[in-house]
């Protein structure tokens, strides 16, 4: 009976401590942003770290990602009772990713064999899963980075090889099918759906070359996805495009118009269908909430709370911006971009450290600001938050932000996208948000 209560008040205990701590933390959070938010040039100088120290930051949590998730895959996520997870947002193509990115900025080729080596490992579990083809939870993202590592090392078989895989894939019947009522059910989201394959083929033509991916193949995808858009919105007269995943009229990046709408804008549209682009952004747009400028979880939905890149203004601030550049002579989207970009910099640091919903996703609305207009504050903006990281990303894992231990080091939800965000850091200029951005 003591050894059952000893353990119990130790339970208790360290329940306790954990709400401490991240009380502790949040007022920790807070006081460093009260001086951001207040930032002039010598605040920010004395918060923002050096190129040098950005890149020495990545390369070795690059490295501590490799070691976790590869190298002693017993302690991380990528083994666990089902198998290895393959997959660009929360599993080892994570890490290979993440590879990849340092291979890019530092020219380190034992990065690109590494990467490799841990497609091939990401590759011989996803033949066995046929269920998604997207970039980030699937097979396209497995193929095409898998091409274009190959390329990069002048290693033509295997490229070729990895390409007829996604060209397979693309042979999928449900993806040029209509509305998904009266298709197969393939959804039209960024993680799993049809947008999400899109993405993976434009990745390949980016470093392959254009039509590596032939638009014979892509706009009967796209065609389908703005057929369903059309079809979802048709008791919606108010929004051209209107999208559900499991039930919700998302808004977000990751399952909602903001994802969807960010690959349409890459592909080349008829005027018709340019304009219920720009006109469901628009919507966007007229329906943010008021007082505070974000924007809604999904359609309807009131409550005011998320600031994130797979919810609330941080993609919307990126989808926006790319708009701005897509469409120069309608200045209302890039108006919208900077006002979303505001309420991501006053909402200030959130909880959690990952691309998907946390401090390194929100960094990059910014970069995506500072490619837009030129302007240093929003690099300034960027580098503060990546900053804040550099002292407080362990911190905010081990107090339980990083969605639990499995998806601590993992690109989306963990440590992964802290290191691509400190490697774009040193040439914000060419940034682009992993899986989001070309």
């Amino acid at each position: 009976m003591q050894t059952k209560l000893s353990k119990a008040n130790q339970k208790a205990m360290s329940s306790v401590e954990l709400a401490a701590s991240q009380e502790n933390q949040e007022e920790s959070n807070n006081e460093w942003f009260d001086h951001l938010l207040n930032m002039d040039p010598t605040v920010s100088n004395s918060l923002s770290l050096s190129a040098d120290t950005f890149l020495k930051a990545a390369i070795a949590l690059k490295n501590q990602v490799v070691e976790v998730t590869w190298k002693g895959r017993g302690g991380g996520y990528a083994e666990s009772g089902t198998g290895i997870d393959p997959t660009m947002y929360t599993g080892l193509l994570g890490t290979a990713f993440t590879c990849f990115r340092s291979y890019e900025v530092t020219d380190n080729h034992q990065d690109l064999l590494l990467s490799a080596e841990i497609v091939d490992t990401c590759a011989s579990v996803a033949r066995a899963s046929t269920r998604n083809v997207t970039f980030l939870c699937g097979r396209g993202g497995v193929y095409s980075l898998g091409a274009v590592v190959a390329n990069y090392m002048g290693d033509h078989q295997r490229q070729d090889l990895f390409l007829n895989l996604f060209l397979e894939v693309a042979q999928e019947k449900a993806l040029p099918v209509g509305p998904e009522e009266g298709g197969f059910g393939m959804s039209y989201d960024l993680l799993y759906g049809r947008a999400g394959f899109l993405w993976a083929a434009l990745f390949l033509n980016k470093h392959l070359g254009k039509e590596t991916v032939p638009n014979d193949v892509l706009m009967p995808i796209v065609d389908a996805i703005l057929a369903g858009g059309r079809t979802g919105a048709s008791d919606h007269s108010a929004c051209p495009l209107m999208y559900r995943w499991h039930g919700t009229r998302y808004w977000g990046a990751a399952n909602g118009l903001a994802g969807i709408l960010q690959v349409l804008l890459h592909f080349p549209l008829s005027e018709d269908d340019a304009e219920d682009v720009k006109g469901t952004l628009r919507y966007m747009m007229g329906n943010r909430f008021p007082h505070s400028g974000n924007y809604p979880s999904s359609e309807g939905n009131p409550r005011d709370r998320l600031v994130q890149w797979s919810h609330g203004a941080t993609s919307m601030a990126i989808t926006l911006a790319m708009a701005s550049q897509v469409y120069p002579s309608d200045r209302e989207f890039r108006d919208a971009a900077i006002e979303a970009g505001e309420v991501v910099w006053k909402n200030g640091l959130v909880k959690k450290v990952g691309l998907a919903d946390g401090i390194a996703g929100n960094a990059y609305a910014f970069l995506s600001l500072h490619r837009l207009t030129g302007e240093t504050i929003y690099e300034e903006r960027a580098k503060a938050f990546a900053s804040f990281l550099y002292h407080n990303a362990r911190k905010l894992v081990n107090a339980g932000h990083a969605r639990g231990a499995d998806h601590a080091y993992s690109l989306f939800q963990g440590l992964a996208g802290t290191a691509c965000l400190w490697f774009d850091l040193l040439a914000p200029q060419n940034s682009k948000f992993p899986g989001y951005e070309l």
